[in-house]
């Protein structure tokens, strides 16, 4: 779905400027997005695998719930939307825990480029994995993941062709945020 977002410079800054994210992606516009990882206190980890239809990495496990940030859009904002959209969750703004902003540039084709800044928040599951309801154009599946099994699965040298490919610095980040909440 093509969507009205804000332009970014390359440090992340807001431009002023508005931008279809279609024309973003095909020319490398930098914008932003939302990633949130859920967890449990069992130490699990919240996967989502992206849909069959998606242009970009279908069928991959990814982070839990992830999109577009809509021009004029808070960041929390945004991030409850999305929460509600790919896995019928409500939750409060309260619940969001910001880990940080990254900085990711890929790739895909020369008509398909990533440059993104990834706002990231942390979010505690309360609910059994049966309560949610995923969004079926966008989530072809969801699934409880242990941390270890996770942290196993992105090592450099282990890495799984089965989840989208972040870089290693994001995907340890979120490990250790969520491993200093257990």
């Amino acid at each position: 779905m093509d969507e009205l977002i804000d332009v970014l410079d390359s440090e992340g800054k807001l431009t002023g400027e508005t931008i279809m994210k279609t024309v973003a992606h095909e020319k490398g516009i930098f914008h932003q997005t939302v990633h949130i990882w859920f967890y449990t206190q069992k130490g699990e980890i919240l996967l989502q695998q992206r849909g069959k239809n998606k242009k970009t990495f279908p069928l991959l496990w990814d982070v839990s719930v992830a999109g577009h940030i809509g021009a004029g859009e808070s960041v929390e904002t945004s991030a409850l939307r999305e929460i509600e959209e790919e896995i019928g969750l409500l939750i409060s703004k309260k619940q969001l825990e910001k880990i940080g902003i990254f900085k990711s540039l890929q790739k895909h084709s020369n008509t398909l480029i990533d440059n993104e800044f990834h706002h990231t928040f942390l979010v505690e599951l309360n609910i059994p994995l049966t309560q949610l309801k995923k969004q079926k154009s966008e989530v072809e599946a969801l699934k409880l993941t242990p941390l270890s099994n996770f942290t196993k699965l992105i090592q450099p040298n282990n890495f799984s062709n089965k989840l989208v490919p972040h870089n290693q610095q994001y995907y340890s980040k979120i490990i250790l945020a969520i491993k200093n909440k257990l």
